[in-house]
C-alpha cells in the first residue's frame, strides 16, 4: 500500500490482539466480539492495560473494516456467529518475524531488542538478540518504514524501538525510574558467574543449612503452595532444582512425593544428604534437567529461589529447559524475589562470597512462563516478613504444561 495506515491507540490494541491470537490460539480464531474485547483487556502482555466496553470494540472494528484492515466473517456453530479477522499483515506484506515484532510493538509500545526477543517467543523464535535487531533494521529500511529506533534516554542501557502505525504513548514512568542493568551479572560470561555462585554456596553450605533448614515452619503461604504441589503430584516424581540444604525436597518427600533435589553446589548436596537421607540429592545444572528415570516426565518441577542469579536474557531459555521434561499436565513452580534491582553480596553468614541476586518484575516473569508454552498461569506476590529479616517482596508463579 502506498501509505501506512495511521491507527489510533484503541485500533492498535484491536489489531495487535487479533494478530496475537491468530498465532497463539488458532483453534478459536477468528475471534467473536466478546473474545476480542477480552483479548484487548488482558492484563498480561499489554501496556497499558485497558478496559474497553463492548460498544467501543465493535465500533472501532467497523471503522477498521471500512479501511480494509479487518474482515468480518460469519461462523456456523449451530447458530451464525459474527467473528473478526485482521488483514493488516496481508496489506503490509509482513514476513513471519516482522509480524511477531509488530504484534508486540502494537500491544506494548516502545521496547528494546532484548525485551522484544523475550516477548515474541510464542509468536516467533528468534535465536538471539542479533536476529531481532536484524529484523528491526529490515522493517526500518522499507520504502515505507514500519519502525524506527528512538534516541537513548539518560539512564537507559539500550535504545528502544517503536512502530510507525500511529501515536504511541510515551513511557513516562519508565523514564522516571532508574533503569536496572540485569545483564551486568554475566558481564564476564555465564561460566564465570556460575563458578562464583557455586563457590559462594559451597562456602556457606553448613551455616546456610543451620539458618534455613527449618524455615518452612514460619512460612504458611509457602507450605500451602507446597501442599498444593503434593496434591497435584499424588506420589509421582517431582524435582526441586536448586535444592540447597534439602528442606523443601524433604518436605515433598515426607508428603508422599517421589522427590529428587538437584543443586549446582556439591557442598549443598552433601549437606542435604547428611540431613535428609531419604530423598535423592544430586549435583546438577537446572538448565540441563532430564526426565526422571522411572517416568516419562516430572509431575512437578520446582525452581525455589534458584533462578535469582540469572540475567533477564537467560530466563526464557532456563524456564523452557525446566518446562521441557514435565509430563503433560505437570506443574512448573517458581519462587523468586520481586523487584527492579541487582543486589550484590561480598559477605554472607560470615563467609566471603561473590553473589549477585537479580530481582525481576512479576509481569516479566509471568510473560516468560507463558512464553514457554505453559497455561493456566497463576502468580502471587507477598510482602517481606520483617521478623525474618526479609527485605524484598516474594514472587511465586505456577504454570501447567498442556495436557
Amino acid at each position: 500500500m502506498s501509505e501506512l495506515p495511521v491507527l489510533e491507540p484503541d485500533e492498535q490494541r484491536i489489531l495487535g490482539s487479533l494478530l496475537e491470537k491468530q498465532t497463539t490460539v488458532p483453534a478459536s480464531y477468528p475471534l467473536t466480539a466478546s473474545a476480542l474485547r477480552t483479548a484487548c483487556n488482558q492484563t498480561s502482555n499489554r501496556e497499558p492495560v485497558v478496559d474497553f466496553d463492548q460498544e467501543t470494540v465493535e465500533r472501532r472494528a467497523r471503522t477498521l473494516k471500512e479501511r480494509g484492515l479487518l474482515r468480518i466473517v460469519w461462523a456456523d456453530t449451530g447458530r451464525r456467529v459474527l467473528k473478526y479477522h485482521q488483514t493488516l499483515d496481508e496489506l503490509l506484506g509482513l514476513d513471519h518475524d516482522e509480524r511477531a515484532v509488530l504484534t508486540v510493538l502494537l500491544l506494548r509500545g516502545e521496547q528494546a531488542p532484548g525485551e522484544l526477543r523475550t516477548r515474541t517467543q510464542r509468536l516467533h523464535e528468534f535465536r538471539d538478540r542479533d536476529e531481532v535487531e536484524a529484523c528491526l533494521r529490515r522493517m526500518a529500511g522499507r520504502p515505507q518504514p514500519l519502525v524506527r529506533e528512538l534516541e537513548r534516554r539518560p539512564g537507559q542501557q539500550d535504545r528502544r524501538w517503536v512502530h510507525l502505525l500511529g501515536p504511541v504513548p510515551q513511557q513516562v514512568a519508565a523514564v522516571a525510574t532508574v533503569v536496572v542493568d540485569r545483564e551486568s551479572v554475566i558481564a564476564e560470561g555465564g561460566e564465570t558467574r556460575d563458578g562464583r555462585v557455586r563457590a559462594s554456596y559451597d562456602a556457606v553450605a553448613v551455616d546456610y543449612a543451620e539458618k534455613f533448614v527449618d524455615e518452612l515452619r514460619d512460612l504458611p503461604f509457602e507450605t500451602w503452595l507446597l501442599d498444593r504441589v503434593l496434591a497435584h503430584a499424588a506420589g509421582r516424581p517431582v524435582v526441586e532444582v536448586g535444592s540447597g540444604p534439602g528442606h523443601v525436597t524433604a518436605y515433598l518427600a515426607e508428603g508422599g512425593a517421589d522427590a529428587t533435589g538437584i543443586d549446582l553446589s556439591p557442598a549443598m548436596v552433601a549437606e542435604a544428604r547428611r540431613r535428609f537421607p531419604g530423598p535423592t540429592f544430586e549435583v546438577g545444572d537446572l538448565r540441563r534437567l532430564s526426565r526422571p528415570p522411572t517416568s516419562s516426565g516430572w509431575a512437578a518441577v520446582l525452581a525455589w529461589y534458584s533462578l535469582i542469579h540469572l540475567a533477564a536474557s537467560e530466563l526464557p531459555d532456563a524456564v523452557a529447559a525446566l518446562a521441557r521434561p514435565l509430563d503433560p499436565g505437570g506443574w512448573l513452580v517458581l519462587a523468586m524475589h520481586a523487584g527492579a534491582e541487582v543486589r550484590h553480596l561480598d559477605e554472607w553468614l560470615g563467609h566471603d562470597v561473590h553473589l549477585d541476586a537479580v530481582l525481576h518484575e512479576p509481569a516479566f516473569v509471568v510473560g516468560v512462563v507463558e512464553g514457554a508454552g505453559l497455561v493456566d498461569v497463576e502468580w502471587y506476590v507477598r510482602g517481606p516478613v520483617a521478623a525474618r529479616g526479609e527485605t524484598s517482596q516474594r514472587l511465586y508463579v505456577v504454570g501447567q504444561k498442556p495436557a
